[in-house]
């Protein structure tokens, strides 16, 4: 399935780009997220009359992603959680622990922002995590976790 990208999608294309992708990813996601418009002349002519209107919406989402990263580069997030003698922690950190604490700090994220290639954190210590605010703009933050400490 051929389709001309409306916004610059990672791993795919640029804006006006016209690429080959799966019909499932097209169909499914492309398509219904107003990234992409399938590709025939009666699309490429509504693409070619709506180019500048999409460049500047894309330079627009471009400067707030940059705005948003200045803010939240190096912020540091703690997280306490209960854990062994060894500093393994029952259960696991993950991206949605990582927003409701960021979100106490002030910091705006989303749940799909946050970026944990290695999966998952299982232990105490300290953390650099990607943020990707778009496809674009990356930045990072630190995450401390600490041992809870029991109530007596």
């Amino acid at each position: 399935m051929d389709v001309i990208l409306l916004e610059q999608v990672k791993n795919l294309g640029d804006l006006g780009d016209t690429v080959k992708v799966r019909p499932g990813y097209g169909r499914n996601f492309l398509l219904p997220q107003g990234k992409a418009l399938p590709a025939n002349e009666a699309n490429r002519k509504v693409f070619e009359e709506r180019k500048a209107e999409l460049l500047a919406k894309a330079e627009a989402t471009k400067k707030a992603a940059q705005m948003r990263s200045e803010s939240i580069h190096g912020k540091t997030l703690s997280i306490s959680a209960r854990c062994s003698e060894e500093g393994k922690l029952y259960g696991s950190i993950g991206p949605n622990d990582i927003v409701a604490a960021a979100a106490e700090a002030g910091i705006e994220l989303k749940k799909a922002e946050v970026d944990m290639p290695t999966g998952p954190i299982r232990e105490t210590g300290s953390f650099e995590i990607h943020v990707l605010l778009h496809s674009e703009v990356e930045t990072t933050l630190t995450l401390e976790v600490t041992e809870e400490k029991a109530s007596a």
